[in-house]
């Protein structure tokens, strides 16, 4: 059975997320005094909400899209894990193959706004790298589930969860023939050589490589050098309003953003990365699989927040 475009359903299939697990506080309300007793803004709360975010955010996506996950990553032993937990199970994500670490806080970032507009971001975390009794726990749990599962996305967010030993472990499943998937940040931005697909935004692009681009042209010739030094099969690029770029042994393809009033870029990128993987997984091309992924982020930066979007609105989005 195949979709109308072409495709197998995404419930076909399962994919294994491992990362940096967050959870996403929102606090809205209205301004309309400054405080006697500083010159800042008074805050009246109108509404307040958890949501998924950074690994657990991609989980979702994958959900939502119809797919089984197993998420793999971290918490710590306070009262903000415990809310993780009760979050994920809200949205019917299993915990199993979460391992917890002593001493070590969870990731909460509170994002305080005055209707659409946000003021201020109050980040709680710890991003040390977590200690090698944790990386072993995750490669056990990782290894365990891996046979039943379509494909890797990786979420390295900085945060810790992603040591160098378990990056090893990763790209040996890549070079076995696994499907992996990285989205990357600066700090082990040239470890994943041998991947499948490899998802920077064009700021990590730059940080990754340390480096500032004055022209496409001269951003285009690196990216796709650095794709072939580091044995990447598919690079794709994001880069805002300007689209996304893919390279891949064939060439460069630009895809053009989707003209859409955008209120949220926040998760943009995991939608990104989730459908790139699972249209791929799937059996689509990586033309194709990263047309997708244009229409899928044009659809999650139309709502407010951390977002995801059903398969539904992927497909809606597709035939517009």
């Amino acid at each position: 059975m195949t979709t109308a475009h072409g495709c197998k359903p995404f419930n076909t299939k399962k994919i294994m997320v491992l990362g940096d697990i967050m959870l996403d506080h929102y606090i809205w309300g209205r301004v309309e005094r400054i405080s006697p007793e500083a010159p800042v803004p008074v805050l009246d709360v109108k509404k307040e909400e958890y949501r998924l975010g950074g690994a657990a955010n991609v989980a979702l996506n994958i959900k939502t899209l119809g797919a089984e996950v197993c998420l793999i990553g971290v918490y710590g032993d306070d009262d903000n894990g415990v809310l993780l937990k009760d979050t994920l199970q809200s949205y019917g994500i299993g915990t199993e193959g979460l391992v917890q670490s002593k001493g070590r806080l969870s990731t909460l970032k509170t994002r305080i706004s005055n209707h659409i507009q946000q003021i201020v971001r109050v980040d709680h975390e710890q991003c040390d790298p977590v200690d090698d009794e944790v990386t072993k726990a995750l490669e056990t749990k990782i290894l365990e589930d891996i046979e039943s599962c379509d494909a890797l996305i990786i979420e390295d967010y900085d945060k810790g969860v992603m040591t160098p030993k378990l990056i090893q472990v990763c790209v040996e499943l890549a070079e076995r023939g696994v499907i992996v998937a990285v989205d990357p940040k600066k700090r082990h931005f040239m470890d994943y050589a041998g991947v499948t697909i490899f998802k920077p935004n064009f700021k990590e692009f730059e940080e990754g490589l340390n480096r500032k681009f004055k022209d496409d042209p001269s951003f285009l010739e690196v990216a796709q050098a650095f794709r072939k030094e580091q044995n990447i099969k598919y690079l794709v690029v994001t880069k805002g309003a300007q689209g996304m770029y893919l390279f891949d042994e064939d060439g460069t393809q630009h895809f053009e953003a989707r003209a859409r009033e955008v209120f949220d870029v926040s998760g943009a990128g995991d939608t990104v990365i989730t459908v790139l993987t699972l249209a791929y997984a799937c059996g689509l091309d990586m033309i194709t699989a990263t047309a997708w992924a244009r229409s899928a982020a044009s659809v999650v930066c139309g709502k407010l927040g951390t977002s995801t979007l059903t398969e539904a609105e992927l497909m809606e989005s597709l035939d517009d």
